[in-house]
């Protein structure tokens, strides 16, 4: 690989990130806009059917292979674990939990991967420092909402659970599907992988929105305009444009250290708060902040040093050989 490559890479790889930290991170606030004026399992339906028909179009216009049941059969079954099963269980979710309390419990997704990927058992739980980073990370989420998940607990709490424990039960099937996408991508393109993924998963969200007799009464016409625009907002860059960053991350990166995305996702749903919103922040949320960001430093940190190893000794066998 040349220098100019590895150079693109690592600025395709910068972006990436960027998207998935940033854009995920106020898709908590659209999806509950969304849910003010449409039901739960057609928001799913609405988002991932437009969000992958129009990426259908797109690789049929550039040319790509978009008809190899061999390869697309494992974009579906990934697509159906994280964008049904995990993005589902985040609309059920947020239909009675408040989307900063979400946000703590989607939080623990990286914790979820490490114990799931049982193939780097060894890689993860020997380092020291992506253990604790994931720890107090998960830490720093939960001082970030404390108040608000105090709050949420002492009003209600008790009806607020079973939404709760389906938010708990969504993460671990986003990191299942997380992890079956990376080893199961195959050679097809993240654009052809990503397309099957969000058709896959607006299949599955029908049956459940019949079954719940979501279209019973329902009015298109009567769904206010903000509910639109928040499902475009969610479809072009929640999901084109983020998910499809994830996915290529998944490709390339460590899974422990893409899943960083659900520690960085709420500060940057205070963030943005605070820019537009007008709330404040309190010496707790800034530790919350400060612990965060550390976190994610210190699982980086491991990884940035197991890709140094392998440069070091190339690097001594060639002075040793000249």
């Amino acid at each position: 690989m040349s220098t100019s490559e590895n150079k693109a890479s690592t600025v395709m790889v910068i972006v990436s990130f960027a998207l998935v930290y940033i854009v995920w991170g106020s898709t908590y606030f659209f999806i509950q806009m969304a849910l003010q004026g449409m039901p739960p399992f057609f928001l799913g339906a609405a988002r991932f059917l437009a969000a992958g028909s129009i990426m259908l179009i797109w690789c049929i216009i550039t040319g790509e292979k978009v008809w190899n049941f061999k390869y697309n059969k494992h974009a579906m079954i990934s697509g159906v674990l994280l964008l049904f099963g995990g993005t589902g269980a985040l609309i059920l979710g947020e239909l009675e939990v408040p989307s900063a309390v979400s946000a703590i419990l989607v939080s623990a997704a990286p914790i979820w991967f490490v114990l799931l990927d049982a193939g780097h058992w060894r890689e993860n739980l020997k380092s020291p420092s992506t253990i604790i980073g994931l720890l107090i990370g998960f830490g720093g989420v939960v001082m970030l909402f404390g108040e608000q998940l105090s709050g949420a607990m002492h009003t209600n709490g008790a009806s607020k659970l079973p939404y709760m424990a389906i938010l708990v039960f969504g993460s671990v099937i986003w990191s299942a599907g997380s992890l079956y996408s990376k080893y199961k991508a195959g050679s097809t393109s993240t654009t052809v992988n990503t397309t099957w993924q969000m058709l896959a998963a607006g299949i599955a969200f029908i049956p459940c929105s019949i079954a719940h007799h979501e279209w019973n009464g329902l009015k298109i016409s009567e769904i206010p305009a903000a509910s639109w625009w928040a499902v475009a907002y969610l479809v072009i860059f929640g999901s084109i444009v983020a998910f499809s960053a994830y996915v290529w991350l998944l490709k390339v990166r460590p899974a422990t250290q893409v899943s960083t995305y659900a520690y960085v996702n709420p500060v940057i749903a205070v963030l943005l708060g605070i820019l537009f919103a007008n709330e404040q922040i309190t010496p707790l949320q800034i530790s919350g902040l400060v612990i965060i960001l550390s976190s994610v430093l210190l699982i980086n940190l491991a990884k940035y040093r197991s890709a140094r190893k392998p440069a070091q000794v190339t690097t001594e066998q060639k002075c040793a050989n000249a």
